[in-house]
C-alpha cells in the first residue's frame, strides 16, 4: 500500500554504511542547522561489514587511510578484521547521535526532482511492511556503494546440479557452513579468494584456490610499526593524521611508480613472492598475472598468511579453467580433476549504479549512463545530488571524506547566497566522455557501460588522487563556472557564466573559499 508524504528533510542521505555514518558526521559538524534522515535498506548499521560473514573477513587496506579523518583509528592491526571495522562504524553512528537519525528496512526505489518545488520526492520500499513511504528533501545524498547486496556474480558453471556438495557465494555466508576436516575449493583469486583461504586452511582438510588467472599479491604486516611507535609518544589525533598521511603518500608514490615503471614493479613483486614459496615453486604459472600492476587493484595478504598455507600444504593454487562440475567435485579442462565437500565461488561481485534506484528531473528519467560524472560525485543535469564514490587505487574513505566536506561546503554556499538549486553544466564541446573507471577487472569491464562517465578535461576528469583532490574539493572555488546556481524563483543557470543567479551578493568569490 501506498502512504502520502511523511517528513521533509533538508538532506536525505542514503545508506547507513561506512560512507552514510560518515556523511552523517560531517553534516552534523559542518552544516550544523540542517535536518538529515539517513534510508537504510536492511535492519542494521555498517553496509559492506555487516553483509560480508565469510571466514576471515577484513580490509584491503589500512585502516589509517580507510579510517574517518576524524576519528583516529587506535587499535594495533593495521589491517583489520571485519567484526573490528563494524565496530568502529557502529561507535562513530552511536556516540555523535546519528543512530536516532536512521530509518531502517528503507530502500529506496525512485527519486524525482522538480525544479518549481527545489526539492528531491523520494520514494522507499518497506522491508518490514511492504509499504511505499515518500519523503521530500532538497538535497539528496547517495552513499549507497557500488553492487548489489542480494547477491553476488555467479557464473553459470554446467553440472553444477550434479555436484554433491555444497556451493556457496560468500556474499551469501551463513553460520551453519561447515567446512572444519573438508576438502574445499574456492574458485577465484581476488581480494576475497585470498582472504578466505588462509582462514579456511586453518580448519580444513585443505583447501584449493581455483583460479582462471593469476592476481598482484603483495604481503604487508597486519600491524604497523611505525603507527604504534606514534601512538606511544603522541597524543592519538597527531599520531593518526602523521599516519595517515605517510600512507597516503606512500600509496601515491607506489601507484605512480606501477604506472611509469611497471615492468620494473612486476619484476619486484614477484621477487618476493619467490622468497615467499621457493625456488622450486611455479610462480610464472600461479602468481603472474598478464597485466600490468595496477591495472587492476593488488591483492594484499596480512603476515604473509596465504604463503604461509601454501608452504605449509594446507592450501594449494591451481590456475586452470572448469569444464564441469562432477558428483565429487570440478572437472578441469586440463583435464585433472579436484575432489571437493565444499566449493566457495568467490567470483565477484555484481556493480550496480547508486543502489539501483531510478531518478527522473522534471518528469524526464534520468540515464545515468550517459551522464558526465562532475568532481567524482554529482553528475550533468542532475540538480541538488551528490554521491560518495571511493577512490580505486586506494582507500575508500579518503575520497569519500572530501566529498563529504565539498557537500557541506556546498550547503553553506547556497544558504549565505539564497540558491535553491545547483546543477553541472557541461557548455564545452571539447570535453570527451571516457570511462569511469579505467580497470581491468571482469567486475568492472561488466558493469561500467552502466556507469556514468568522466569528461577528458577538469572539473569532469577524475584524479585518482588524494593530494590533488584536497586542493580541488576543499580549497576550489564553489562557483567554477560550470556548476550553476539558482534561486527559488529564477530557472537553473540564470545569469553569467558562473551561473550566478540574482541571489549572489558581492564577495561570493571570497566565501567560497571559506
Amino acid at each position: 500500500m501506498d502512504a502520502t508524504t511523511q517528513d521533509h528533510f533538508d538532506v536525505i542521505i542514503i545508506g547507513a554504511g561506512l560512507s552514510g555514518i560518515g556523511a552523517a558526521w560531517h553534516l552534523k559538524h559542518r552544516c550544523p542547522g540542517k535536518s538529515y534522515a539517513i534510508l537504510e535498506a536492511r535492519d542494521a548499521i555498517g553496509g559492506t561489514w555487516d553483509l560480508f560473514r565469510y571466514p576471515g573477513i577484513r580490509s584491503d587496506s589500512d585502516m589509517y587511510t580507510l579510517g574517518y579523518s576524524f576519528r583516529p583509528w587506535t587499535q594495533a592491526k593495521a589491517i583489520a578484521d571485519g567484526p573490528s571495522i563494524l565496530a568502529y562504524v557502529r561507535d562513530t553512528a552511536r556516540e555523535n547521535g546519528i543512530e536516532e537519525h536512521i530509518r531502517y528496512r528503507h530502500r529506496m526505489v525512485r527519486a524525482s526532482w522538480s525544479s518549481p518545488e527545489a526539492r528531491w520526492t523520494v520514494e522507499a520500499e518497506r522491508g518490514d511492511t511492504g509499504e511505499t513511504v515518500r519523503l521530500t528533501c532538497s538535497f539528496l545524498f547517495m552513499c549507497s556503494g557500488y553492487y548489489k547486496y542480494e547477491a553476488g556474480y555467479e557464473p553459470k558453471f554446467p553440472g553444477t546440479e550434479r555436484f554433491a556438495g555444497r556451493i556457496v557465494h560468500p556474499q551469501k555466508w551463513t553460520g551453519d557452513i561447515d567446512y572444519a576436516g573438508k576438502r574445499v575449493v574456492v574458485v577465484g583469486s581476488g581480494a576475497t579468494a585470498v582472504t578466505l583461504v588462509p582462514e579456511m586452511a586453518k580448519a580444513a582438510k585443505h583447501v584449493t584456490m581455483l583460479q582462471r588467472s593469476p592476481t598482484y599479491i603483495v604481503s604487508r604486516p597486519a600491524e604497523d610499526g611505525f603507527a604504534n611507535f606514534l601512538r606511544r609518544i603522541l597524543p592519538a589525533k597527531a599520531a593518526y593524521a602523521i599516519t595517515r598521511w605517510h600512507h597516503v603518500l606512500f600509496g601515491i608514490y607506489f601507484f605512480q611508480r606501477c604506472r611509469r615503471t611497471p615492468g620494473l614493479v612486476k619484476r619486484l613483486i614477484l621477487k618476493r613472492v619467490r622468497k615467499e614459496l621457493g625456488p622450486d615453486y611455479d610462480v610464472e604459472t600461479h602468481f603472474t598475472p598478464r597485466y600490468k600492476p595496477w591495472d587492476q587493484r593488488l591483492c594484499l595478504v596480512p603476515d604473509s598468511d596465504l604463503f604461509e598455507a601454501i608452504r605449509k600444504g594446507s592450501a594449494s593454487v591451481v590456475t586452470d579453467h572448469i569444464e564441469t562440475f562432477t558428483e565429487k567435485g570440478i572437472r578441469l579442462k586440463s583435464g585433472g580433476e579436484i575432489e571437493a565437500d565444499l566449493v566457495v565461488t568467490a567470483t565477484g561481485l555484481d556493480l550496480q549504479v547508486l543502489g539501483g534506484a531510478t531518478f527522473s528531473v522534471d518528469g524526464r528519467e534520468v540515464e545515468l549512463g550517459t551522464t558526465l560524472n562532475y568532481k567524482g560525485m554529482m553528475y550533468s543535469d542532475v540538480p541538488n545530488m551528490a554521491s560518495a564514490f571511493g577512490y580505486t587505487n586506494a582507500s575508500w574513505t579518503l575520497k569519500c571524506d572530501l566529498t563529504c566536506e565539498y557537500v557541506c561546503r556546498l550547503l553553506n554556499h547556497m544558504d549565505e547566497h539564497g540558491f535553491t538549486r545547483c546543477v553541472p553544466r557541461n557548455a564545452d564541446p571539447s570535453v570527451e566522455p571516457q570511462p569511469w573507471i579505467d580497470f581491468s577487472s571482469g567486475y568492472v569491464q561488466r558493469a561500467v557501460d552502466k556507469f556514468p562517465k568522466q569528461g577528458s578535461k577538469q572539473p569532469w576528469k577524475l584524479h585518482q588522487n588524494y593530494v590533488l583532490d584536497i586542493f580541488e574539493l576543499r580549497f576550489g572555488e564553489i562557483e567554477d563556472g560550470v556548476l550553476e546556481f539558482s534561486g527559488a524563483s529564477e530557472p537553473a543557470g540564470r545569469g553569467s557564466a558562473g551561473g550566478r543567479g540574482a541571489a549572489e551578493t558581492p564577495g561570493s568569490r571570497e566565501a567560497a573559499l571559506s
